[in-house]
């Protein structure tokens, strides 16, 4: 056992029991746990009990695993809320137990030389401690409330999650078949239908607000991952966080924090610049870092901002050619060699080091980012600094979308992004040399993207004006045209992976099924946009990704929805 000194002397206190078991992956999150006993130890006195027995053998141990968990006995004049607090970057990486044993002691009583004894099986059986979680919310005015929680295995979450996600589609489908019938006739069953579909609604939002929670479990640790950054590499930075209360899928917040600190050592390590450097070329010695997130548009962003000398385009280039990654010979535009670094294999480090050099990181970046159904930009001005922009689904279960027609196909367009919908005059559409049509919309002239040539549907209406123009913000705040046939209607969906169930399809986020039974394909509009920037003649005009909805088995759509 180990005995830490109190932070000061204590009148009366409570006692506490402290179970602290942390998950594997803890150091990967920039976490150290002798950190929290230590910050632990000054709230009181303090006796822990070490448990080892899962350290496997040596051959069998991997470096950057924790295999310790500990018992606390703590004399505080602190409270739970505080000793919860404690813990709190270590939030969803551990199990946690704090049970009140109700026993109040004097300094006195614990100096005695058998510290422990103070917790022995008779006292602690007396007291009965019960187990109680709490978390602390702050209110504008500063008070701080208590508030009671409980904690829920995730699988659990998860599948009450599916369970609404079926009752959505089945609510589509007796919704549609509603639609048959005569008001007069079933009045009472129409009326039904309606009120189930109001009380689904409710139910998907209350699920889906249970697995939402703010990103600042996984801002919280970038703080000292910085420190620890700066000070193995001789430099100065300043972390500045913003919306950190923003709330997203908890299913998004456990896979972007890998990510995140890949591109957080990234800013750190190649972004910012040595303090002699930064005076010389006029700026403040310390860095400054900022990391933010906020909604838009049905999504979430989280940009990663430096002041530091922004990205190199002759050295990335230079590197890449080296590499053998891109051709001598090749064109390249700023945004193109600016994505060079995402490739596997780049690294513009001249040295091999425990933070960079080994070609591994912003390449994994976007591809974990891209199995989220979310993209990373750049934007970089040399001399001034660099800025990552991911965009993130809010959600990977349920989406509020736009089902429209393109020819016979039906797709879904996420309701979010949609701005408003129309029919253009005549007057109103132009072309371009390179034949991408542009429309005046609100006095701005807009791109059109012909969906139709994207996702070769042959059948589908090609000119605006007999069609409808769906009006969308993509990334950045760019409006786009969507052309397409019809509208059908707007409803939720229920999202299903594409990738895991058929085949990674460029420009598609996912599918879903309709009330009809049949699988529709749900749009990607960050994906079209980027394929609308690109050549027509290229992007559009010669063959598209020749996938549609009715290539794709309904068995594979993980439903157990039937479907006549």
């Amino acid at each position: 056992m180990l005995r830490l000194p109190a932070r000061r002397a204590i009148p009366r206190t409570a006692s506490f029991k402290i179970s602290f078991k942390p998950y594997v992956e803890l150091f990967q999150r920039a976490n150290e746990p002798l950190l929290l006993i230590r910050e632990l130890g000054q709230l009181g006195q303090l006796v822990l009990e070490l448990d080892s027995s899962e350290l496997p053998d040596i051959e069998d141990m991997e470096a950057e695993h924790a295999y310790f968990c500990w018992t606390f006995r703590l004399v505080s004049e602190y409270g739970e809320a505080d000793i919860l607090e404690v813990f709190e970057f270590v939030e969803g990486d551990c199990d946690l137990e704090i049970a009140d044993l109700g026993i109040y002691l004097s300094p006195d009583d614990f100096v005695d030389d058998d510290a422990a004894g103070l917790f022995g099986p008779e006292e602690e059986a007396a007291t009965a401690p019960t187990v109680k979680i709490k978390s602390l919310k702050r209110t504008a005015g500063g008070e701080t409330v208590v508030s009671q929680s409980i904690r829920v295995e995730l699988d659990k979450v998860d599948r009450l999650v599916n369970m609404v996600g079926e009752l959505v589609i089945t609510q589509a489908m007796l919704r549609e078949q509603g639609g048959q019938l005569l008001v007069e006739q079933y009045p009472n069953l129409v009326q039904g239908i309606e009120e189930l579909s109001r009380h689904i609604r409710d139910l998907q939002e209350s699920v889906m607000a249970i697995r939402a929670q703010p990103v600042k479990s996984v801002f919280s640790r970038m703080p000292r991952l910085v420190r620890e950054l700066t000070a193995s590499l001789g430099k100065k930075a300043r972390l500045v966080m913003t919306g950190e209360e923003t709330e997203v899928d908890k299913t998004v917040t456990e896979r972007i924090g890998d990510p995140l600190m890949h591109m957080i050592r990234n800013s750190v390590d190649h972004g910012l610049e040595l303090p002699e450097a930064r005076l010389k070329a006029g700026k403040q010695e310390e860095g400054i870092i900022h990391l933010s997130a906020f909604h838009r548009g049905g999504r979430i962003l989280i940009e990663i901002e430096d002041d530091g000398a922004g990205i190199n385009g002759e050295i990335v280039l230079k590197k890449a050619i080296e590499k053998g990654l891109v051709s001598p010979e090749a064109n390249l535009s700023d945004e193109e060699i600016n994505n060079l670094i995402f490739m596997p294999g780049f690294s513009t480090a001249e040295n091999v080091t425990n933070v960079s050099g080994r070609g591994v990181g912003m390449d994994v970046v976007r591809k974990n980012i891209q199995g989220l159904g979310g993209r990373i930009s750049i934007s970089s001005t040399p001399g001034q600094g660099s800025k990552f922009t991911m965009s993130l689904p809010l959600t990977l279960a349920v989406m509020d979308g736009m089902v429209v027609d393109i020819g016979h196909e039906k797709y879904v367009l996420p309701l979010g992004n949609i701005i408003q919908t129309l029919r253009p005059r005549q007057k109103d559409i132009n072309s371009l040399p390179d034949g991408r049509g542009i429309m005046m919309f609100r006095g701005e002239y807009i791109f059109l993207v012909p969906l139709y040539d994207i996702f070769d549907v042959s059948d589908a209406l090609h000119d605006p004006c007999e069609g409808l123009v769906v009006v969308v913000e993509g990334d950045g705040g760019v409006l786009m045209g969507f052309i397409v046939d019809d509208l059908v209607n707007q409803q939720q969906v229920v999202i299903k992976s594409l990738e895991s169930n058929y085949q990674l399809v460029k420009g598609i986020s996912g599918a879903t099924i309709l009330g009809n039974g049949r699988v529709s394909l749900i749009v990607d509009i960050a994906t079209v946009q980027d394929m609308s920037t690109q050549h027509y003649s290229e992007s559009c005009g010669r063959g598209g990704n020749n996938v549609q909805a009715t290539d794709i088995p309904v068995s594979q759509a993980q439903t157990s929805v039937e479907v006549h």
